[in-house]
Formats: structure tokens, sequence, C-alpha cells
């Protein structure tokens, strides 16, 4: 028993007792600098992402909910002009970071970590006044325990499933939650995640799952980590040994938490479609434009892939934009067609392409045993045409933008130019920009004031 009767007794030997002692201990120094500059890199990404899903439905929906039901308060609905409470504000930022899949993605956690991670460190630092060096440090220490959890799972599960964990660390670093909260924050968000059984399913799924705006659960799961975290500190208990399950988790003997620095190893995404798509696209794109092909002299695309991209639904007449980004004919074809920068950003015009369906009702996917066998570490792909008299192949290819050749902060400013051109102006992307480049510097403050001051608009 504790000398508290108020206060249970911490599960000191349980894998949540060590991410919360991770968290307690991380929290206290500046993260080390090649983390303090991944999460910048990690920031302006999502900037991008969330001013380019701004105007999609489900942001729309989420954001009036957000302001009704969640509570007022001052923490800025990115781009919007409007303001929420934490809980609101992080759900509609998370919402619109996520809506086009433009948002970055981890390798070992076959997922996107940021658009949960980023709008809670963003609307927690709000409310706790917290310095630019807490901010990157809970950054730092939400992708840590996220893609840590991740890539323990013993079964594929979509981002919502696991990133509660993840939102539940960052602002816990940030409030400065005692260990013992903390682990049955972790516990309770764990077990109250989106559970996303149909649309993280095996193959074959019949149906495959429609194209919707719910996508992984990324901004439900923000939603449910921000929740854990408040009813732990009123009180709230959660089961915390819910990670010593074998059943559902493989943790290595020492979890070397805060060693691998996960936020380094993040991929940054040129294309607004689900990561499976890319390898092969890129691979397609060079062929054309290397071989000078034109669409309408294609006669069949055969794509060699995982199996992880086998199991999204590539539909060749997707009826909404989140079929799109989840099809790998309908996003080469439409790329041969339109080009590439029709992916960047997504926009409705994409829709309803007959063209586009003809060609890519053409496309064959293929499982490549040797490329399944070396994901998720790698995603590569290599694509044939046919192409009247002649059959080109690709080199194998994997995507741009991975970890180990990462993007430079010049192209992720281009990215951003790029996936803002329909909602920003030019003045207002400089300003944008100017502010991050402020925070690396060290001023935080200029950022905040801009994504609350600034209003982007379909232009």
């Amino acid at each position: 028993m504790t000398d508290d009767p108020t206060k249970t007794i911490p599960c000191s030997e349980g894998i949540v007792a060590q991410m919360a002692a991770y968290v307690t201990d991380a929290r206290q120094k500046p993260a080390p600098e090649a983390a303090r500059q991944a999460a910048f890199r990690c920031i302006l990404d999502l900037l991008a992402a969330a001013a380019a899903g701004l105007d999609e439905q489900g942001p729309i929906a989420v954001r009036h909910m957000a302001m009704t039901v969640m509570g007022s308060g001052s923490v800025p609905l990115w781009f919007s002009g409007k303001t929420g409470s934490v809980i609101g504000a992080a759900w509609a930022n998370s919402a619109a970071a996520s809506a086009l899949d433009l948002d970055d993605g981890h390798r070992m956690a076959r997922g996107h970590p940021g658009a949960a991670v980023i709008p809670a460190a963003f609307a927690v630092g709000h409310e706790t006044g917290s310095s630019l060096e807490d901010m990157l440090s809970a950054i730092v220490i939400g992708y840590e325990i996220g893609v840590t959890i991740a890539a323990a799972r013993t079964s594929y599960g979509n981002s919502g499933t696991w990133a509660a964990y993840a939102v539940v660390a960052t602002p816990a670093a940030l409030r400065r939650t005692d260990a013992d909260t903390l682990e049955h924050a972790l516990a309770i968000a764990g077990e109250s995640a989106p559970n996303q059984l149909f649309a993280s399913a095996p193959t074959p799924r019949d149906p495959a799952p429609e194209g919707s705006d719910v996508k992984e659960g990324i901004p439900w799961s923000v939603v449910t980590g921000l929740v854990a975290l408040g009813l732990a500190e009123a009180g709230y208990t959660g089961p915390r040994n819910i990670l010593d399950s074998r059943r559902h988790y493989d943790f290595a003997e020492d979890l070397s938490l805060g060693t691998a620095l996960h936020v380094r190893n993040t991929y940054f995404k040129l294309y607004a479609c689900c990561r499976h798509v890319h390898a092969p696209l890129d691979a397609f794109l060079d062929l054309i434009n290397r071989h000078g092909i034109r669409p309408e002299e294609i006669e069949v695309i055969e794509v060699e892939t995982t199996s992880g991209a086998l199991r999204i639904s590539n539909r060749v007449r997707p009826s909404n934009l989140t079929d799109v980004q989840y099809s790998i004919p309908y996003c080469l074809a439409l790329a041969a067609i339109a080009g590439p920068q029709a992916l960047l950003p997504l926009t409705r015009e994409a829709l309803s392409q007959d063209r586009v369906s003809l060609l890519a009702s053409s496309v064959r996917l293929v499982l490549n045993a040797e490329f399944d066998a070396r994901f998720p570490a790698e995603t590569l792909a290599r694509v044939t045409i046919k192409a009247r008299a002649r059959t080109v192949v690709s080199d194998v290819t994997a995507p741009l933008g991975e970890a180990s050749k990462p993007l430079s902060w010049a192209q992720l400013e281009e990215k951003f130019r790029a996936a803002t051109g329909r909602m920003a102006t030019e003045a207002q992307r400089l300003q944008i920009l100017k502010a991050v480049n402020n925070a690396r510097a060290g001023d935080i403050n200029n950022l905040i004031s801009c994504v609350e001051a600034l209003t982007l608009t379909v232009r």
C-alpha cells in the first residue's frame, strides 16, 4: 500500500511503467540536436499537410464539432481564424493534417505519428505556455513512444490503434504529469483507442473498406489520448499491464527508449496518397519520362510490389478522395495524364475522370516475394510498361523522401509551397516559412501567432 490511499501502487515491472519512466526522465533535458532538427522538419511538413487539407469535408466537419461539443478556448485551429479548447483544437488540426495523406510516416510503425503528436504538442504547449525546447522535447518523446509501441504489435493496426499512446506521452511531458498518473493514462488510451478492425483487417477483405473520412482514425486517437490523460489526472484507472500481453505485443527485452530517437527516421511524402503508392509511382514516372511514353500508347502496366500494397483498396473508379489515396492504379494513371502535380495537393478535380479510370484498368498488381521479405523496413516496387511494340522495365525503386535519403529543408519548403498553392497567397506562404525558420533560430512565439492569425481560404 502507498501512504496516500488515493494513489495506486505503481506497476514498476511492466512495459507501461518503463514507458512512463522514460517520459518523466527525457522531459527533464533538451532533446539531442539531431532529434531537434528532425522535429523542426516534421513541424514544417505537417503544417504543409494541414494547410492542404484544411478545406476538405472531413476537417470542416471536425472543426464544426470541435467548437460545438469540445468547449471554447484560446487554442488556435490552424489557419482557420478560429480557436477552441485544447482537445477541440488538437482534434481539428489533426483532422486537417491527415486528410490528404500528405503527413509524415515511419517504417517501423507502418503508420503516421506526426499528425497525432504535433497537433497535441502545439495545443498543450499553448495551454501551458511551454518553451520551444520543452515542445521539441515533447514531440521527440511522442514519436519515440508511439513508434516503439506500433513496431511491437504482433498484428498490423492502422495508425489510430497506437497513436493514442503517443498523444498521452506528448502532453504528459509538457504538463509534468507524475509517473503513476502517466502509467494509467497510457493504459486508458491503449484500451480506449479506435479499434480500426475493419480497416486494419488482413487480406482477403470482403468487402474492402469504402473510402471515408474516418481513414486511419488518427484524429480520434488524438481525442482519446488527451481525454485519457485528463481522466488519469482525475483518478481514473487503466489496465497498466496492457503492453505486457504477449498475444498483442512483442517488445525487445531492452526497450532502449531514447536511443533510437525514432523522430530522426521519419519519411516525408511528395504525393497525397498512401505510402504503398509512392514507389510504384516514382518508378512509373521515371519510365514514362525516360522513354517518352504517352498515356495513349500504354497497353499494360505491371507493378511488382509487396503484400501491404495489395491490401489497400486499389479501385480504378474511386468515388472519393480517400479512395484515390489508396489506389495504385488510379494514382499512376492520374499522374500520367494530368502530371504528378495532380497529387500535390490532391483535389476533387481528380475524381470522375473516365480517361484516367480507363488507363487505371490496365494496371496489374503482382506480389514480389523478395520485396515482401524486405517489408516494412523497405517498400520497394518495380514497374513494367508495355506500350505498342516495346516493353520497358524500371529499376527496383524505393520511394522518394525515405529517412535513408531524406528530403532537404529546401525540398520540404518546396513541398509546402506546392501543397498550399490553392490555400495561401505567396505572401502568406512566405510568412509561414519565415515563422518556421524563426522557430529553428529559437523563437516559437512567431510561429504560434502565425498559425493563429493567418486565415487560409481556397483561392
